[in-house]
């Protein structure tokens, strides 16, 4: 690690968002922009940054398949966090990016970060033609005269050993979660703005330590900004992103409370993008098997149930072992459904340090 990198680190983990974990993401929010119910999105602009607000991400994760049938998971994720509501050019920039990206198989699993400040052309993101960068990794638009901007992406990043390039074209529209894109998190009212594009269809190329592999897809990308997205009594989160062989799709989430209780909400679409959102305890989440992960005790196998969908599934992972080793750590790989709906999909859990 190098001086500006291990400075650039202490930035980020000093800053009161990060310093608790995940958690940290509960703490108060004084000066900076809320989100409103309505929400009101403005497009190409709202698939860039939003300085007001503290936190902000653009979150990619893949599922795919090798020639020979293997199975692989990909993340991407840039985010953004500010120091302070206010606008500055060069090194007084108050934005902090750091650039996630992992890459999991059955039997290995390859994670990477990437630290920088903004105002320096480092890294950043931009609306039109779309672009969100940490170095020379890259999520950026094929096509800037598409209908929109997020409709065909090249997809970029790499880590000691390994890498990965894909193009991803959306077969669908883009989904808005919670009440048209009001998406809340806690009894208390603490909410973001978030909405996905859940419906890309991938190819492309991972670079593992034994060579290269062709692979083919599917992918789904989050993008949610807020200031203080959890309430101070919530420490983690548990969320799926699930593609089922029916063609329909599902986000859940839990939020783990202090109290043992927790908060959830789902957002189900069908084939053809029209949504219905579930409001907290429709959606149930229950840990079946717990794994020890870098010394932790994490559950990776679950059971989902949304009554109202006739939905039953336990999930289990390509790899248990897929922890993200980066300075805020957390669970991130690639999972399979059996039950009700079969399919894959992608497993995130917070908050198990």
């Amino acid at each position: 690690m190098n001086a500006r990198t291990l400075t650039l680190g202490l930035c980020l983990l000093a800053s009161p968002i990060w310093a608790q974990g995940f958690a940290g993401l509960g703490t108060a929010a004084d000066g900076f922009a809320l989100p409103q119910s309505p929400a009101l999105f403005n497009f190409p602009e709202d698939h860039g940054p939003h300085p007001a607000y503290r936190i902000e991400w653009w979150y990619l994760t893949a599922t795919l398949t090798g020639e020979d049938g293997a199975e692989y998971g990909v993340q991407w994720t840039l985010f953004r966090s500010a120091l302070a509501p206010r606008e500055a050019e060069g090194w007084d920039a108050s934005q902090l990016w750091m650039g996630h990206a992992g890459l999991t198989s059955s039997e290995a699993h390859f994670s990477a970060e990437r630290l920088a400040r903004g105002g320096i052309g480092q890294a950043g993101a931009r609306p039109a033609p779309f672009s969100a960068w940490i170095d020379d990794w890259a999520m950026t638009a094929i096509d800037p005269e598409a209908a929109d901007a997020l409709d065909a992406l090249t997809l970029t990043a790499r880590g000691t050993d390994f890498a990965y390039d894909l193009d991803l074209t959306a077969t669908g529209p883009l989904i808005f979660h919670g009440d048209g894109g009001y998406s809340v998190k806690s009894a208390e009212g603490q909410a973001s703005y978030y909405y996905s594009q859940p419906f890309y269809s991938v190819t492309g190329t991972l670079t593992l330590p034994d060579g290269p592999v062709a692979v083919t897809g599917n992918a789904w990308l989050d993008r949610e900004w807020s200031s203080q997205p959890l309430s101070e009594r919530q420490e983690g989160w548990d969320w799926v992103s699930l593609q089922f062989d029916s063609g329909a799709r599902l986000m859940g989430f839990t939020l783990r409370q202090t109290d043992g209780t927790a908060y959830t909400a789902a957002t189900w679409i069908e084939a053809d993008g029209s949504t219905q959102a579930y409001l907290d305890g429709a959606l149930t989440m229950t840990p079946l098997a717990v794994t020890d992960v870098a010394g932790r005790e994490v559950p990776t196998e679950w059971r989902i149930e949304l009554p109202d969908r006739g939905l039953d599934i336990t999930t289990l992972p390509l790899n248990p072992q897929a922890w993200m080793d980066v300075s805020v750590s957390y669970w991130e790989g690639p999972i399979r459904m059996t039950g009700t709906h079969p399919g894959r999909g992608y497993l995130e859990m917070t908050g198990y340090d």
